[in-house]
């Protein structure tokens, strides 16, 4: 039997990379797919993407909407309800780097990458609690970086708006657990996405694997299946746990 079949997930920024890669594990795994994207440049590959989880026989549609904006999830989770019944797992993947040095950072550096990665977070927590609840049963899984457990210079902003994920999944775990609603965060490290590819070839590619104990920058599939487990029944007793899926960068 498929892990998540019956089951409709909600995942944000899935155009492409990670969310991508988790929007295609969990329809292969019998999930219903309600997943975003920003920006125009996205709808053609959103609508492939859309049209791929269709051909693997669960229905799925693209949404194109701005995690960031609250009044925008709201709208966006409604019209899930409304398209789907139901909301058993949503997964908070939407993010950006705007990766400078403190010295030269703006203030609207700043606050994108808090908007993106953060509020986005709170946004749709915020929206799909209230179905969970009434269901008495749901997954939060909200996608963090080892960035945020260790730092990094030239990414104050993307450590300091990861490490907020953590704490923000630790307390939802805290205050939603008695409603058999668990929320989890994952930790990734370097993952060959079109993110990092500026990273994945020549002597930085190199130097960046020299420091990961098994050598190699992680696969989409790789997160992807650590996402699986705790959107699946297999997770049933883990709540408010980071998972650092990074090859072991973070010992």
């Amino acid at each position: 039997m498929k892990l998540l079949a019956g089951k409709v997930a909600i995942i944000t920024g899935a155009a492409r990379g990670i969310g991508e890669g988790i929007a295609i594990k969990f329809a292969e795994q019998g999930a219903s797919v309600a997943f975003t994207y920003v920006s125009d440049s996205s709808t053609e590959r959103a609508k492939s993407l859309e049209a791929k989880l269709g051909a693997l026989g669960v229905k799925a549609k693209a949404y194109q909407t701005n995690a960031g904006d609250y009044a925008a999830c709201e709208i966006f989770v409604n019209d899930v309800l409304k398209e789907f019944g139901q909301i058993h797992i949503c997964v908070n993947n939407a993010g950006i780097s705007k990766d400078n040095l403190l010295l030269r950072m703006t203030p609207d550096q700043w606050d994108d990458v808090m908007q993106t990665n953060l509020k986005s977070v709170f946004n749709m927590t915020k929206q799909v609690i209230r179905p969970m609840m009434k269901a008495k049963s749901g997954s939060i899984i909200n996608m963090s970086s080892v960035i945020g457990e260790m730092g990094n210079a030239g990414q104050s902003s993307y450590a300091a708006s990861k490490a907020g994920v953590i704490g923000f999944t630790k307390s939802i775990a805290k205050e939603l657990g008695s409603r058999n609603i668990r929320c989890n965060a994952i930790a990734p490290g370097f993952v060959e996405t079109d993110m990092t590819s500026y990273l994945q070839d020549g002597a930085a590619a190199d130097k960046y694997k020299a420091g990961i104990p098994l050598g190699r920058f992680a696969t989409t599939e790789d997160i992807a299946n650590v996402t699986l487990f705790l959107a699946s029944d297999l997770s049933s007793y883990v709540t408010g746990q980071t998972i650092s899926a990074c090859g072991g960068l973070n010992i």
